[in-house]
């Protein structure tokens, strides 16, 4: 979407007719939408993509000769300009990590209601990310397990002075904060680093950065 004109220029790649003309028939509603193409599987898409250069193109996952993943693969090794915005019926961890991967610019489930799957065209003509909500739940849960909660300044201090060699009383005294105080930042240190000790935590965090052993002795 470029320039003065507002429209969004799509192609619709799916491998059933029936759906492809639904959509079809419901962009038509859209004034500022143009369905410039279609696609019956990944290679007809990629092919139509490169001659077509549409703003968006809508494209299921599960298709014969090259499936939706194989063909945002092969887009990403072109310099076309085309996001795609993936609309399909598998809501698998699988499928959407394989297609965000890929380079999906969205996701949508084909049970989206028609005016969510029109602003999420718009939203992803403008480079801005379009997901389900139970795809960016999914999203958001896979992410809170590889990515540990981050340590709070005050538990970094505590852990610092644990890493230098400081008892638990040291420590209270040194951050003018109670012994049982100082137990409750270890129990939260310890669940966010994944591990069960004192040392333990220390080499974690030692290993990823998150302290030095530098920490002055209170």
């Amino acid at each position: 979407m470029s320039g003065g004109d507002q429209r969004v220029r799509l192609v619709i790649v799916d491998d059933h007719p029936v759906v492809r003309e639904g959509i079809r028939r419901m962009l038509e509603t859209q004034v500022d939408i143009e369905v410039v193409g279609e696609a019956g599987n990944g290679r007809e898409a990629i092919d139509i993509i490169r001659a077509l250069e549409p703003d968006v193109a809508l494209m299921d996952l599960q298709m014969p000769v090259i499936d939706g993943v194989g063909a945002l693969v092969e887009l990403a090794r072109t310099d076309t300009s085309t996001a795609v915005l993936v609309l399909t019926t598998y809501d698998t961890d699988a499928d959407i990590f394989d297609a965000i991967d890929a380079g999906a610019a969205g996701y949508l489930l084909k049970d989206t209601p028609a005016d969510q799957l029109f602003e999420a065209i718009r939203s992803t003509a403008r480079g801005e990310p379009a997901l389900a909500p139970r795809v960016a739940n999914r999203l958001m849960s896979d992410l809170r397990k590889t990515q540990p909660d981050a340590l709070t300044p005050r538990e970094l201090d505590v852990l610092a002075l644990a890493a230098a060699g400081h008892s638990n009383r040291e420590i209270a005294a040194g951050l003018h904060i109670g012994k049982a105080t100082v137990k409750s930042h270890l129990v939260h240190i310890y669940r966010k680093l994944g591990v069960d000790d004192r040392t333990h935590a220390v080499t974690v965090a030692l290993q990823r950065g998150l302290i030095r052993l530098a920490a002055e002795r209170p």
